[in-house]
This record gives structure tokens, sequence and C-alpha cells, in this order.
């Protein structure tokens, strides 16, 4: 029996999260901050990309120094964990006391290029609330970002109607005012445990 490749892709990104999760592990030493999420810091690269906008700009990392920075791969035609994740994420900045909402931005990168129009990715990130920021690019950059955060993504063959699934990591990355890699959110952790962890960082960040 041959494996598909949705499959195969899918096999692979649980391999990389527990290689990840043990890296992270192995890493924390279990001083200085207690955090609901795993802290990472000192353990990925910092925020880097070019990439493009909602409006088909281009779009650098550094033009959002100064907020912290939740990073999310995915796609719009997902059916249930991407809604579910920017749904999460959106209560979570949403219930920030109001000085520090403005300060806390969801990069939403879409790693389906071929369906995913700017015009498209501003429409889903809108539906979710503000805060919200859709980027993409090409298949090239997306992969040398995704290899940069150790994950993967992989597409599945069309359907007769030209669907197709795409597999995808489920972590979201938070990186602090100047970028630096601080915090992996599992898919396992709550709004509040979110808001807590994002209530901190803020604090420890100013």
């Amino acid at each position: 029996m041959t494996t598909s490749p949705l499959r195969r892709n899918t096999l692979k990104l649980s391999l990389l999260t527990l290689i990840l999760m043990g890296f992270v592990l192995s890493g924390c030493s279990g001083e200085g901050e207690s955090w609901n999420g795993k802290d990472i810091s000192g353990l990925m690269p910092g925020l880097e990309f070019e990439l493009t906008d909602g409006q088909g700009r281009p779009v650098t990392a550094d033009q959002f120094d100064g907020k912290i920075k939740l990073l999310y791969f995915g796609f719009t035609s997902c059916p249930d964990v991407c809604p579910t994740t920017l749904q999460k994420l959106g209560q979570a900045t949403e219930s920030l006391p109001t000085e520090a909402q403005d300060d806390v931005l969801t990069l939403f990168i879409s790693v389906d290029p071929e369906r995913d129009s700017p015009e498209r990715l501003a429409a889903y990130v809108d539906f979710f609330g503000n805060g919200i920021v859709g980027l993409t690019g090409k298949e090239s950059q997306l992969r040398q970002l995704a290899k940069r955060y150790r994950t993967t993504f992989g597409y599945e063959e069309p359907d007769e109607n030209g669907n197709y699934a795409v597999s995808h990591s489920s972590a979201v990355y938070v990186f602090d005012r100047e970028g630096k890699a601080r915090l992996l959110i599992r898919p396992d952790l709550g709004v509040e445990e979110i808001r807590q962890d994002l209530i901190a960082l803020a604090k420890a960040d100013t």
C-alpha cells in the first residue's frame, strides 16, 4: 500500500514538531519568567522575511518593529485548524487591556500562494477582526521562511475540481518588539493562557 503525499507531509510535520519540542525543552533552564507557552528565547532566529501583504505591497519584518508579533502559517481554504487558531488569537488579543491591544499583531502567512491572492487574503483576515495582517509570497520564499523556523508544508494532489489540501504546522511563534523569538504557542493552549503570556511579554518589553 502506498502512502499519499499529504500523509507523508503530515508525518513529516509531526516528526519535526517532536524534534522541535525536544529541542525547546532541552534548552529551557527553568529559570526566570514562567510561561504557558514554550520559552524559545535564544533557540530560534529573529523575525526576518520579505513578503507581500493583502494590498499587494512588499513587506519586510522590520516594518513591524515595536510590536509583539504572533506568526502563524496557514491558508484561507483551511477547513478547521486555521480559522480556529485565528479566532483564538483574535480573542486573546481583544481581551488584552486597551492600552496593550495595539501592541500585539498577528501575522498570518499563507503557504498557498496559488489560490490566496492578496485580495482574497485581505478579505479572509479581516473576518477575524483587527490586528491581523495577511502575508504571502512566492513558494520559494515561503519554503525558506518555513525552514528558518524548523517547519514545512506540503500540497495534496488536486481532485477533479482542482481542489487540494495543504499540510502545515499548527504552532504559533511569538516574537518580541525587537523581533526576537520568545514563545511557541501550542494548539492546546486556551485563550486565557495565551492572553496571560501576551500581557507578561508586553510588560517585560516595556
